[in-house]
């Protein structure tokens, strides 16, 4: 089992996360779109690498979420463990602002404050 963050742990790793996250989206969407340039173009050779490229950012990406101990759940999609689910943060937020519970994933997750169980 991975560590357990309080909302305010998990909110305190953020301006990590997204230092990271930003320029890496950045130029994610830079290779993208030479990558579909390379393949209007048919050039398949010039494709791949950039196939590889992004891969490996991507991976690169991965790893220093996971350094942080955040758990990656899609592609620039970042919870934290709760202990009941997970904290979530979707770039380009501006805040760690919502919850969502282990089973129900990002198409459940609530406001951090309307979290099951936390007394307003």
């Amino acid at each position: 089992m991975g560590r357990i963050f309080t909302l305010d742990e998990a909110r305190a790793m953020m301006p990590q996360v997204k230092a990271t996250t930003g320029p890496v989206y950045t130029l994610a969407a830079s290779l993208a779109e030479e990558l579909n340039e390379a393949e209007e173009a048919n050039d398949e050779a010039r494709a791949e690498a950039l196939r590889d490229r992004l891969q490996i950012l991507v991976q690169s990406w991965q790893q220093s979420m996971q350094d942080l101990e955040a758990e990656v759940k899609g592609l620039w999609l970042v919870d934290f463990d709760s202990g009941d689910g997970y904290w979530c943060w979707a770039y380009p937020e501006d805040d760690l602002g919502h919850w969502h519970s282990y089973e129900g994933g990002f198409g459940s997750r609530v406001p951090a404050d309307q979290r099951p169980g936390v007394q307003a």
